[in-house]
């Protein structure tokens, strides 16, 4: 665990107390990691729609079946 001391405005720090009284959480500490992890679910990239269509576009090919490894490994083979 990582310590921190931070310095917080009258503002900031009455905000993670309402945080703090709404979660039902024991001290500032939790009130800051819930803020935290709350964000982060911002952060999260979205997905590019040209990205979403080339994935679409690999789940619709069908792929090559064996009979077994033999025959698997003889494919990979001959294309190496």
């Amino acid at each position: 665990m990582v310590q921190a001391i931070i310095n917080l405005e009258e503002h900031e720090a009455r905000i993670l107390n309402i945080v703090k009284g709404k979660f039902g959480l024991k001290n500032k500490s939790e009130a800051i990691k819930l803020v935290i992890d709350k964000f982060e679910e911002c952060l999260e990239p979205e997905i590019r729609p040209e990205y979403l269509e080339k994935l679409e576009k690999i789940r619709k090919q069908e792929g090559t079946k064996f009979k077994n490894i033999a025959e698997l490994r003889k494919h990979i083979e001959g294309s190496g």
